[in-house]
C-alpha cells in the first residue's frame, strides 16, 4: 500500500486544480458518493483492487471534501448469474457508479444496459466491454501478458517440450483473451507442443486439481502458463505436491503473494504481471468523474510488469 501511494501520490495533489476547471466548466459537485465494486469472484487479487478503491476515495474526500462510500460486493463462485443480481439489486439503491469486471459479455449485457438506462456510470475494469456499449474500461494489454509468459516459457525450455495451458473462466474476456495469445505464441514454435488446457474458474483449489491430472496424464509435461491469478498458484501446488520441481517450469501471472513465493522459491520461473491495486484506483477515479459530468477516456491501459528472482525486490 506504501508503494502505491507513493506511486498516486501525484494525482492527488493535482486533483484541487482538476476540480476547480471541472467546476467552470459546468460540471456538478455532490457531498456524497455511493460506487459500488463488482470483481468477478472472491478472490486475493481483487482484495487488492479493493485497496485502490479505498485509496481513491480516501484522496477524492482529503482533496474535494466529498464522503465516498466503496461498496465491495464479489460473487461468491465465478458465476454470472450471481454477479448480475448483484448489480440489478444495487441499481434499485441508485448508486453514483458501478465498476465490474465481466465474467461474461452476452451474460452481462442486460444488466449493464440497464444501469445506463437509469443513467447510473460504468466502469469495466480488467476486462473490455460488450461489442457495441460505450462504456469505459481499464486494465493491462492482456494479450501483450500472455505472450510475454509464453515467450519465457519458450526461452526456458529451448523451444521444444509439451506444454499446457489453465484457461481460468472460459467466457471472461481477459481470460480467453490470453488462452488465445498463448496458443499463438506456442503455435509459432514447431518444438513446442499444447497437450493439455485446464478450467480452474478462478479457483486456486480447482487449479491444482486440473494441474494434477493433467501432469499425471501427461508424464512428459515441461511447462505450464496460466490465464487467471489463480492459476499458477494451483499449479504450483501440484507441482511441489507431485515433486516436480526444477523439472515442469511454470510462468505464473500476476503478482499475488503466494506467486511471489513460488517465484522465491523456485517453484515458478517468473510472473506476467498486471497491476490490481491501479484498476481499483482509476475505476473509483473514472467514476467520479463520470458523477461530476466530466468526459473520460474510452480505455485507461495499467500496464504489465513482468517478475523474476532478480527483481522482486524492486
Amino acid at each position: 500500500m506504501k508503494k502505491l501511494a507513493a506511486m498516486l501520490a501525484g494525482v492527488a495533489l493535482a486533483m484541487p486544480i482538476a476540480a476547480a476547471a471541472q467546476d467552470a466548466a459546468g460540471t456538478t459537485k455532490k457531498d456524497s458518493y455511493r460506487f459500488l465494486i463488482v470483481p468477478k469472484v472472491v478472490h486475493p487479487w481483487f482484495d487488492k483492487v479493493n485497496d485502490g478503491a479505498q485509496m481513491a476515495a480516501a484522496a477524492l474526500k482529503a482533496q474535494t471534501g466529498a464522503d465516498v462510500e466503496i461498496v465491495y460486493s464479489a460473487p461468491q463462485t465465478a458465476d454470472v448469474v450471481q454477479q448480475v443480481q448483484i448489480v440489478e439489486s444495487a441499481i434499485s439503491t441508485r448508486p453514483d457508479g458501478i465498476a465490474i469486471d465481466l465474467l461474461d459479455p452476452a451474460g452481462n449485457r442486460g444488466s449493464l444496459e440497464a444501469a445506463q438506462g437509469q443513467d447510473i456510470p460504468l466502469v469495466i475494469f480488467d476486462s473490455v466491454p460488450p461489442e457495441g456499449t460505450q462504456i469505459p474500461y481499464i486494465g493491462s494489454d492482456f494479450c501483450e501478458q500472455a505472450k510475454i509468459a509464453a515467450r519465457r516459457l519458450v526461452e526456458v525450455l529451448g523451444g521444444e517440450g509439451e506444454v499446457a495451458i489453465m484457461m481460468g473462466v472460459p467466457t471472461a474476456p481477459n481470460h480467453s483473451i490470453r488462452a488465445e495469445c498463448h496458443r499463438e505464441v506456442f503455435a509459432e514454435h514447431p518444438g513446442i507442443k499444447v497437450v493439455a488446457e485446464g478450467i480452474d474458474n478462478d479457483s486456486i483449489e480447482t487449479a491444482q486439481q486440473q494441474a494434477a491430472a493433467i501432469m499425471q496424464a501427461n508424464p512428459n509435461l515441461k511447462g505450464w502458463v496460466a490465464s487467471d491469478a489463480a492459476g499458477p498458484i494451483g499449479i504450483g501446488q501440484a507441482i511441489v505436491e507431485a515433486g516436480k520441481q526444477g523439472q515442469v517450469t511454470l510462468v505464473g501471472l500476476d503478482n499475488l503473494p503466494e506467486m511471489l513465493d513460488m517465484i522465491r522459491s523456485g517453484v515458478a520461473d517468473s510472473s506476467s504481471a498486471s497491476q490490481p491495486e491501479l484498476q481499483g484506483y482509476w475505476s473509483v477515479m473514472l467514476l467520479w468523474a463520470q458523477a461530476t459530468g466530466a468526459p473520460v477516456p474510452g480505455y485507461l491501459d495499467t500496464g504489465n510488469a513482468f517478475l523474476t528472482k532478480d527483481n522482486l525486490g524492486n
